[in-house]
């Protein structure tokens, strides 16, 4: 008998049928048991350390994830949709990750009663299709210029972050951001700077009304603070450009050079008089601003930073309602920016130009401070998270309830709709509904609860019509979640549920993993997928 060929070179790995599932599935429910813990309010942090020392603090899962070397393709593929999460809406990263993981782990107890995958990833898009028609219907619209809600939905994402002595005011800060730079119900965060400083404590921060720059004034000859400013933005150099061209010029008799030498003074005066005669009395350059540029700039008690890079120079623009002039024959009065202050401030050993009180800023600046830089970093996340939940609402108007009412009350609804249908859908239905009972139950475990009599608690407070009932760790009681502010964007839960879904069934219809193994040179450790995924090293 003919031995079969080998159609593969010997440095290829292949895994196929139940083995290539079993493992991608324990990939995807390691990942999901990693951010598990720092679920809700109540949620604990993890330690990350680099092998150069490098220290993070904090329970974000999507920070968690990406400092993870984390080695297995389907396990690379669960950090990818909490990159999704975070770049769509800001928060609910672990929300997704561990939902994916528990549709995962629900559907192979499907795949050990021999039911196909295909059956299964068919009536997980009829569940996910049916769980995003529900939620819709279950969600409350409220008007963004209610500010008392967009409070509560601030302080619910940034409770169990690190700033619960200070989240009144910060979600007060965050709800005023982005009501500030709010265009026609559309909220670009990226007019909402974040600057760090190091110093004083986290209820020192601030929100300022403009921008403020990592920059110092160029002179210490011009004035430290500017009242009423008039602020020229430019992004051409305030200095004689260079020929793009290599030239030499070949002088004769000093006579020659003093002429020379006058003629660029007489070009960059000429330049700095343009400025003065706009109006300005601040300017902001994006390119370089020659010595003598200094100096006459200095004289006339303009304020004046350099190499301010365009990001920045933009978010003055909006801030200030200047334009950016790239011709210096077109600066003019009119296109200059208003400010009520611009000035120097030091802190410890790095300077600052605060640009504060711009009457209708389109870009601001939250000045976070804290004694650490890791509680710095923790606090900012925190924020990003309270102004994704804060912006997406704005942009939606629709919210849920909290406190995992709302995926009680979906499981409840899925379980209901499984029973209309035919076939062997209808199991993998009830398995998606019984896994959105995963994120209820763990809240109730990292607050120390027994999550299976809060389930069930929560499951006949629902039975009795009661949909608005969820779990307040605060308090420790099954109770309306709405009555005690508790909610959430209806965004982070729509889209947590689309991409936990969508890498679900994308795993799921594999079966078969071909991949190639590591150089012999030893410049790679040697990894099989069968062992799972490596998470011993930090980048």
């Amino acid at each position: 008998m003919a031995k079969n060929p080998d159609l593969l070179p010997e440095d290829i790995q292949r895994i196929i049928g139940r083995d290539a599932q079993r493992n991608n599935i324990l990939a995807a429910k390691m990942v999901s048991e990693i951010v598990k813990t720092t679920l809700g309010p109540k949620g604990m942090d993890k330690m990350l350390v680099s092998p150069s020392g490098e220290i993070i603090i904090t329970n974000d899962g999507v920070t968690i994830l990406d400092e993870m070397q984390i080695e297995h393709p389907a396990a690379k593929m669960m950090v990818e949709i909490a990159r999704t999460q975070e770049s769509e809406v800001g928060d609910g990263t672990t929300t997704s990750v561990m939902l994916a993981g528990k549709f995962l782990e629900n559907a192979e107890r499907l795949l050990d009663k021999k039911i196909h995958a295909t059956t299964i990833a068919k009536g997980y898009r009829i569940a996910h299709d049916k769980a995003q028609e529900i939620l819709k219907d279950l969600s409350l619209e409220i008007s963004p210029e209610n500010e008392e809600v967009l409070k509560q939905i601030a302080i619910t994402a940034m409770t169990g972050k690190g700033a619960e002595d200070s989240k009144h005011i910060f979600s007060e800060m965050i709800s005023k951001a982005v009501k500030l730079v709010s265009e026609n119900g559309d909220v670009d965060l990226n007019d909402i700077k974040i600057e760090k400083l190091k110093g004083n404590s986290i209820a020192d921060s601030e929100l300022v009304q403009g921008v403020v720059l990592n920059k110092e004034k160029i002179s210490q000859d011009m004035p430290k603070k500017i009242i009423e400013a008039k602020i020229a933005l430019v992004d051409f150099p305030i200095e004689i450009k260079n020929p793009e061209i290599d030239t030499k010029i070949s002088v004769t008799d000093p006579g020659q050079l003093q002429k020379f030498l006058k003629e660029e003074e007489y070009e960059i005066r000429s330049l700095v008089e343009k400025i003065v005669s706009s109006g300005a009395n601040t300017l902001f350059c994006q390119k370089g601003v020659d010595d003598f540029a200094k100096y006459l700039l200095a004289k006339e008690g303009i304020y004046t930073c350099r190499r301010v890079s365009r990001s920045d120079l933009e978010k003055i623009s909006k801030a200030t309602g200047g334009k950016i002039i790239s011709n210096i024959d077109e600066v003019n009065s009119y296109d200059l920016g208003d400010a009520e202050i611009v000035e120097e401030v030091k802190n410890k050993d790095d300077y600052y130009t605060y640009i504060r009180g711009c009457k209708n800023p389109k870009s601001v600046t939250i000045l976070i401070r804290g004694g650490t830089d890791h509680v710095i970093d923790e606090i900012g996340r925190a924020f990003m998270d309270g102004l994704g939940d804060v912006a997406s609402v704005v942009r939606t108007k629709l919210v849920v309830p909290g406190g995992g009412a709302i995926e009680i009350e979906l499981s409840k609804r899925l379980r209901e709709f499984a029973q209309s249908l035919d076939g062997r859908e209808q199991l993998a239905v009830v398995e998606y509904a019984n896994a959105l009972e995963f994120i209820p139950s763990t809240l109730a475990e990292n607050g120390g609860l027994d999550p299976i009599d809060i389930l069930t608690q929560l499951k006949a407070e629902h039975e009795k019509g009661e949909k608005n009932t969820g779990l307040n760790l605060f308090s420790g009681k099954i109770e309306n979640v709405l009555g005690e502010k508790i909610i959430e964007p209806y965004k982070v839960k729509s889209q947590a549920l689309s991409s936990a879904s969508e890498v679900a069934i994308m795993i799921l219809r594999i079966d078969d993993v071909i991949a190639s193994k590591p150089n012999k040179e030893g410049n790679m450790e040697k990894y099989e997928f069968g062992n799972g995924f490596d998470t011993r090293s930090l980048r």
